[in-house]
């Protein structure tokens, strides 16, 4: 594909030889002739001194240089390269296609409903009442227990449980091992000490275009619903507890664990290993930044950073002083020396 006819696809413009033959996209540093690569942040833009890449997407205001000798770099002049670079990337790859078809050894009850165009791979289980839209993708050892509403466009990897009564939107994509609906932890103390095993009654709504990665859970509410919105993506290994709520466009990245009626706003990012306590709220807009433990609410807007939480700047000033604790913790020591020195003087 011509450097040109990718530019007028993405909107952008392009600096040297339009009539560049690009058939590939790599990273900055691994790219090579005949590849297009990007730089969304500018740290890295000393990579494009050297980068074998045809061309790199960078933004409309980077200064990119050449060291001699090298071939002359093209350049897609974008005012977001990252989101253009990740359109780019279906001009070379295609994603797997799977034909409408349902497997041998596929279980589906009779009173399921399955809609045209769906693939049901080997070892699917589609339980009775179930109703799937048109165009699914079951993978393989998919299981969509009784009564689960699923929409159109639905792609289950391997492995992949929807449970019992849950409802999913259009064009949600459940990677490997994701389960959505599994019991909420919700057990009660008995007078004997033993734990009274509360019945999950409640289900799992999940909204349009809501993608989770592989082995995160999504447990169904003790009562009433735990909800995710439109546009909501979750990383590898997350945890929504029991009637939590997750917001529309917000993302939750690795390990991040929510305890139940934990609710997060829209466009939040909890980075990696954030956990919430429940009953809490974290507000529209919220950034908390990884390994963060959060115990109260978090207003909305706010960047907040630390276990237990606080505004992102007080965290660092926090930091900074923590660092200097061994040096404070000697400045007491001699100053205790000095006083317990001048006191035996005074008593002598």
């Amino acid at each position: 594909m011509k450097l040109a006819e990718i530019a007028r696809k993405l909107a952008c413009t392009v600096e040297g030889d339009p009539q560049t033959e690009i058939h590939g996209v790599a990273g900055i540093e691994s790219a090579k002739s005949g590849e297009l690569a990007f730089i969304a942040n500018p740290r890295y833009r000393q990579s494009a001194r050297t980068t074998r890449a045809s061309a790199v997407l960078v933004a409309p205001d980077l200064a990119v240089e050449r060291e001699a000798g090298l071939p002359p770099l093209a350049l897609l002049r974008s005012g977001n390269p990252y989101l253009d670079f990740a359109r780019a990337i279906p001009f070379f790859y295609a994603s797997p296609h799977y034909s409408p078809s349902i497997h041998p050894t596929a279980v589906i009850a009779s009173s399921a409903k399955i809609g045209e165009g769906a693939h049901i791979g080997p070892y699917c289980y589609v339980d009775e009442g179930a109703v799937i839209g048109r165009n699914a993708v079951l993978h393989s050892f998919v299981a969509i227990y009784r009564q689960a509403r699923i929409g159109d466009d639905f792609f289950a990897h391997a492995h992949a449980v929807v449970r019992e009564g849950c409802r999913i939107g259009d064009r949600v994509i459940l990677q490997n091992g994701v389960v959505i609906g599994g019991d909420g932890f919700g057990f009660a103390k008995q007078p004997d000490g033993r734990w009274y095993k509360m019945v999950q009654a409640g289900i799992t709504v999940i909204g349009d275009d809501v993608e989770v990665q592989a082995n995160s859970c999504i447990d169904r509410a003790t009562v009433g619903e735990t909800r995710v919105g439109n546009g909501a993506k979750f990383d590898d290994l997350v945890l929504v507890g029991h009637g939590g709520t997750v917001g529309e466009n917000t993302l939750l990245c690795g390990q991040v664990g929510l305890a139940g009626t934990t609710k997060i706003g829209n466009n939040c990012i909890l980075g990696g290993q954030v956990g919430c306590s429940g009953h809490l709220t974290v507000g529209d807009g919220a950034m908390i930044t990884p390994q963060s433990g959060v115990p109260n609410d978090v207003p909305p807007g706010a960047l907040y950073s630390g276990s237990p939480v606080v505004e992102h700047r007080q965290w660092l000033k926090n930091a900074a002083a923590i660092s200097r604790v061994p040096e404070l913790a000697k400045t007491v020591r001699q100053l205790e020396a000095e006083v317990a020195r001048l006191k035996a003087q005074v008593g002598a």
